[in-house]
């Protein structure tokens, strides 16, 4: 069986967990500082802060600019559920916007119609890896009414643009990598992403001068530890064990071990990325000459994927085709995989009073979606293995 992404584990990778281990120091700690810093040369100059997962780092920046109950928080209706989940646990409102018609991203016109003055964030989503139109965006944002109900909103003065860039780490917006463009970008780190850390993530900040980084990252360092003023490495550091708690904060710190494997990550992400597009070149050229194959876009004008998902849709096929599809594929020995179920059709969101036919975009690209295998070791060999499965099953469903 082919499977969908495995991360990719090795000697290297081995050899650098066990010598955290065999430090005495697993938590967080001296490596977690080492890949923070590295994250920060990688991306050319954000702030970076590296947490135990995308989910908790974005939560954590909805609340540190004090979104709350009454606020409302756009989020495209195409993502995965954490993008709004983490809307619902602060308690503001997560307001769902349609995405293009002719591609995965959300489409800025939607936002804007969405816009109203309890407006107190904006997410985007890079989807696949391929980046949204960050200037678009932002442009759109300082346009916005806003109201702002604290002193970090006055500040920014506007609703905060939290971009979810789960998919996309690597990928480049305008010849800079994006990481670069949002006030806020949140990037993954789990098993399945480009860069895996076996859970994890981080925020970059790209935040204006009206405030003070390194006092936000204080407050980020402490809150994400339970509001403690001094991590555990810190406070063995000669004899400085005294701390304080500055407010009720959450546990969500990224450790030592975790940050040694996406050390290993960093120092060959260049090659990972290399053979990422050479597997999506290879899907295309293999599939392009069939009309019912509707190819993914990798890249517009100066901005190219990170080449996460290869997300083929099947031109004319029924949601219920598509599945017939899978099956057919996965009887031949590939596992393939859907992103995503738009979040109208699932039960939390449905209970929340959203309908799919009010987000016709979303649902007409995910009925026909299917992405295929796309990961580090995947041979040319099961490419073209990929690639036959997918004919077979297209002659055989859609016929």
């Amino acid at each position: 069986m082919i499977p969908f992404s495995p991360p990719r584990i090795d000697q290297k990778t081995i050899e650098a967990v066990k010598a955290v281990l065999e430090s005495g120091w697993i938590t967080s700690g001296p490596k977690l500082k080492e890949f923070e810093g590295r994250l920060q040369e990688y991306l050319g100059g954000p702030e970076v802060l590296a947490l135990g997962s995308w989910t908790e780092a974005a939560e954590l920046a909805l609340r540190w600019y004090g979104i709350g109950p009454g606020d409302e928080v756009i989020v495209p209706a195409y993502t995965y559920a954490a993008s709004a989940n983490i809307v619902a646990h602060t308690g503001a409102t997560p307001v769902l916007c349609d995405i293009e018609h002719f591609s995965f991203l959300v489409d800025p016109s939607q936002i804007k119609e969405h816009f109203t003055p309890r407006t107190k964030a904006v997410m985007s989503v890079d989807m696949g890896g391929l980046p949204v139109d960050y200037d678009a965006i932002r442009q759109m944002l300082t346009e916005a009414p806003f109201e702002p109900s604290n002193d970090v909103q006055k500040r920014l003065g506007r609703p905060l643009y939290l971009a979810d860039a789960a998919h996309s780490f690597g990928a480049i917006y305008k010849d800079e990598p994006v990481g670069n463009h949002a006030d806020i970008t949140g990037f993954s780190f789990h098993a399945v992403k480009n860069l895996t850390t076996a859970e994890g993530g981080a925020l970059a900040f790209n935040l204006p001068d009206t405030f003070d980084m390194q006092e936000v990252l204080k407050w980020y360092r402490a809150m994400a530890l339970h509001g403690q003023t001094k991590d555990a490495f810190s406070k063995i550091q000669g004899g400085s064990w005294r701390y304080d708690i500055i407010a009720p904060g959450f546990k969500c710190n990224m450790t030592d071990i975790q940050a040694a494997i996406g050390l290993v990550e960093l120092d060959r992400y260049k090659e990972t990325l290399a053979r990422r597009a050479a597997i999506c070149e290879r899907y295309e050229q293999g599939l392009e000459k069939y009309e019912w194959a509707i190819l993914p876009d990798l890249g517009y004008d100066d901005c190219e994927s990170s080449y996460h998902l290869f997300m083929l849709r099947i031109e004319g096929a029924t949601e219920a085709q598509r599945d017939e599809m899978i099956r057919h594929i996965q009887d031949k020995g590939v596992s393939v995989n859907v992103h995503f179920m738009p979040l109208p059709m699932l039960t939390a969101y449905k209970n929340m009073g959203f309908r799919m036919e009010n987000y016709p975009n979303a649902f007409n690209m995910y009925r026909n979606e299917i992405s295929l295998p796309v990961y580090y070791d995947l041979t040319d060999d099961q490419v073209d293995t990929v690639i036959h499965a997918v004919i077979q099953a297209a002659e055989e469903v859609l016929s």
